[in-house]
This record gives structure tokens, sequence and C-alpha cells, in this order.
């Protein structure tokens, strides 16, 4: 039997006002429970992967009950640390992107930002783990977060874990001091597997994309440009064996979806897919984390991989929640239809 799949990050609470402000009428704000690595271990317990879950969070009724929520969906949750005093939250109007101005974050001094190295017994919790996940999003929030992720990061590594990280790019995070790529740069010599996009991995790790290329469009240049990204990953950071990269264009209704995935030297591009009627944006990324690792964990082809993640993530699209609720079989099944 394999060992666990732990994901480490911020718990948030996602606030969706509608737009036109009708909540304030109504005295009713839906919220969803998610952030970036919840959704990666959210996506694997449904997928019937043992997936363990450590962040911080302050130690009161209301964490309880999200800690209860968690277990119910078989995600385990002992490596949380109670300490702190505030779970982190962020607002997102109805139907945006996250990189859209309107999201707003309330995520200062929260439990998870105030973790601090040693305060997480990284022996203890990686005694029955073999794969570690988390996001840039995690070093983004804090020094003390930064510090406590390379701790993890180096802890990991040394008991040869697989190190997997999704390179979520928050320009509106990353204000403690330093830059994405002085931190990035220190976190991916102890990585594995790496997920992003070209333009992230230029924003934190210095890797140039051509300056012209959104004047094509074309399918081919995109992926030319995912191809010299990965290879020079590959190049900087040795421990590096696997990068995707995903290709999510169009307005907030109509999308065109595709990725890219380089292993072992191999670089294949998925199934295109395309709607023009989408639900929800957020978590998509997170769901084609969770099906990287879902895939490579079970020791897939790379284009068994590669069409499973595009398939989860494409069909997260249409989920109104920040984590997905499709199966395996679901997902099989979209590709099949494809």
């Amino acid at each position: 039997m394999k060992k666990n799949i732990l994901c480490f990050g911020e718990l948030l609470l996602r606030i969706t006002p509608d737009a036109a402000g009708v909540w304030l009428t109504n005295n009713s704000l839906p919220f969803f429970v998610g952030g970036a690595e919840l959704n990666v271990a959210t996506a694997l317990a449904l997928w019937q992967l043992p997936v363990e879950y450590c962040t911080a969070l302050p130690d009161n009724y209301l964490s309880k009950q999200l800690l209860s929520y968690l277990q119910h969906k078989h995600i385990k949750t002992d490596a949380v640390s109670l300490s702190g005093n505030r779970i982190g939250l962020y607002y997102l109007a109805q139907g945006q992107d996250l990189k859209h101005d309107a999201l707003i974050y309330d995520r200062a001094h929260s439990s998870f930002a105030e973790l601090q190295p040693g305060m997480i017994n990284w022996d203890d919790v990686f005694s029955d783990v073999s794969w570690f996940h988390f996001s840039a999003i995690s070093p983004a929030v804090s020094q003390h977060a930064a510090d406590v992720c390379l701790e993890a990061v180096k802890a990991a590594s040394e008991k040869g874990i697989t190190v997997s990280v999704d390179l979520n790019y928050r320009a509106k995070l990353w204000k403690y001091g330093k830059t994405a790529r002085e931190v990035m740069e220190q976190l991916l010599p102890y990585c594995n597997v790496v997920m992003g996009n070209i333009w992230a991995a230029e924003a934190m790790l210095g890797i140039e994309v051509l300056p012209d290329i959104h004047e094509s469009g074309q399918k081919s240049i995109y992926l030319k440009e995912a191809l010299k990204t990965s290879e020079e990953i590959v190049k900087r950071y040795s421990k590096c064996h696997t990068v995707a990269n995903t290709f999510r264009f169009g307005s907030d209704k109509q999308i065109e979806y595709y990725t890219a995935l380089y292993t072992g030297s191999q670089f294949i591009s998925s199934k295109q897919y395309a709607s023009n009627q989408i639900v929800d944006k957020v978590g998509s990324g997170d769901c084609y984390m969770a099906g990287l690792i879902y895939g490579l964990y079970n020791d897939w082809t790379p284009e068994q991989v590669i069409e499973f993640a595009t398939a989860a993530a494409f069909t997260k699209l249409f989920v109104a929640s920040d984590t997905t609720n499709k199966t395996v079989n679901d997902i099989q099944n979209a590709i099949s239809n494809e």
C-alpha cells in the first residue's frame, strides 16, 4: 500500500458577493471553503487516494467545524497546527477570475501567515508520506510562511519524498519585501514536479517568454514556449523531472483550454477543450494539479496523465465551488466524449 499525499497551505474562506450588490438586500453572502492546496487535497480524497492536509488554524469552534468537515471528506487533519488567531479570507465577485480586480484578500496575520519554523515537527508529519505538495501562494503570504515552506521542502527532499509545486502567481500577495523570484528560486531546487504556465515561470523564475507571443495567438507557438520553459526548469533544477504548463484563454463565459507535459525528455500536449458557457473558474488549476498528482502517483503513462489532468481541470469549470465534485469515472467519460 502506498503512503499518503500531504498537501500544505492556507485554508481560506471565499466570500462571493454578487456584482450587483443584491446580497446586501437579501442578507445572504455565499461562501466556499478552499485554498489552493486544500482544493488539491479535496479532489484527491474524492478520487480515493490517501490524503493528509497540513495548515494552521486558530483553536476555536469554527476551526473545529472546518476540521470535521474535512474529515468527513476523508482528508486526514492530524498535521494541522492549532495556533494563531484568525482564518484567512478572500472576497471575489461571483463569476470573476482570481486575477481580476474583483479579488480582495483579507489574510494578513492569519494563523497560517504567523507560522514559524520549528512549529511543525516535519519528522512526525512525514512519517507516512510519500508525496508533498504546496503552491507558490503559500510562501507569498509572509516571510514566516516562506521560511516554513523552505523548512518543509528540505525535510521532504532529505526523506526522498516526491515534492510538487504549483507556480501560482498572485501579484496582490508578495508584499513583505521579497520578490517571488527571490523566494521561489530557493524552493525549486527541492521540487520534482512543477506545474504552472509560461508566464508564471517568467515572473517567478526569470525564464523569459517571447515578448510578442500574443500577437499570433497560435497554439504551436505557445507550445514551443512551453517546451523551452520546461527544458530550462529541468536544466536549472536537477531534482525536477516533470513540468506541466496550462493554457486557458477566453472571456468570462467562453473558454479554450489545453495543456502540455514534459517528462523524461518527452514533450506532449493534450486535447483542446472549448465551451461558451462556464460556471466558475476558481480552482480549475488546482484540479489540474490534483489530476497530475493522481496520474503520476498511480504510475500512469504521460499520455494518460496529461489527458486525465486536463479533463479534470476543464470539467471543474462547470462546478460552482472552489473544488471539483467530478469522480474519476466522470473525468474518464469527459475524455472519451471529447
